[in-house]
């Protein structure tokens, strides 16, 4: 099993999401935004940061990137991808996923412990975010542009199609999401984005490794046949 990071000029945790790859017991190295070479790669995280100084809009730029091009080739022949807080937006822009990340309710950068309600999907085969015996996740969250919108239609969608992944326990929810939602994923099942960082609770040290248990979850989706 190996693991690819993209990183992009303005990311600031993808050596903390490498770190959480290598936490699962797997190889893992840094793809650079300007690398279209994901040979060897059975899954990607793109990580959370400010990719390009997050100009024009979050994400907008990062999209455009070569890695990005092979990051779409490579989730649209089913393998699995992950976006975290930057890389969640980076993949709607993209549109790997349905959506936007708008600026905050408040307006203001949040930064917080919180607890995710990780919801199982329908299907066979996509990437499981929990096992049912522990429902929720307590994980860090640190964003000014984490507010999920769709139009009505696309989130009725969603939910009828298991295609929420994370929402936000009852009363937590720091950014005014719609339906509370933290993260979702495709119809396919194999390219989930969500805006807390679980690359942040992969240690007891930081008070949490639930997050480590997002990562095990993709990488059991990407483990060669």
């Amino acid at each position: 099993m190996r693991w690819g990071v993209l990183q992009f000029p303005g990311s600031c945790d993808e050596r903390d999401a490498l770190h959480a790859c290598e936490r699962t017991g797997a190889e893992a190295r840094l793809v650079w935004h300007e690398e279209r070479d994901l040979e060897g790669v059975d899954a990607v995280v793109i990580p959370g940061g400010f990719s390009y100084g997050d100009y024009l809009r979050a994400g907008a730029i990062a999209r455009f990137s070569p890695a990005m091009e092979a990051v779409a080739e490579f989730a649209t022949a089913g393998g699995p991808v992950l976006g975290i807080c930057n890389g969640f937006q980076v993949l709607c822009e993209a549109g790997l996923l349905p959506g936007a990340l708008l600026l905050n309710e408040s307006l203001r950068f949040v930064c917080r412990q919180l607890d995710l309600i990780a919801v199982d999907g329908p299907e066979t085969g996509h990437i499981d975010t929990f096992e049912a015996r522990r429902p929720t996740l307590s994980i860090p969250a640190k964003h000014g542009e984490g507010r999920y919108f769709a139009a009505e239609e696309v989130l009725d969608a969603l939910e009828a199609k298991g295609q929420i992944a994370y929402c936000y326990a009852p009363g937590q929810n720091p950014n005014g999401s719609a339906r509370d939602i933290a993260g979702i994923r495709n119809e396919a099942g194999n390219v989930v984005g969500l805006m807390p960082h679980p690359e942040h609770a992969v240690d007891p040290l930081t008070g949490s490794t639930d997050g480590l248990r997002v990562f095990e979850a993709v990488a059991a989706a990407g483990v060669p046949a």
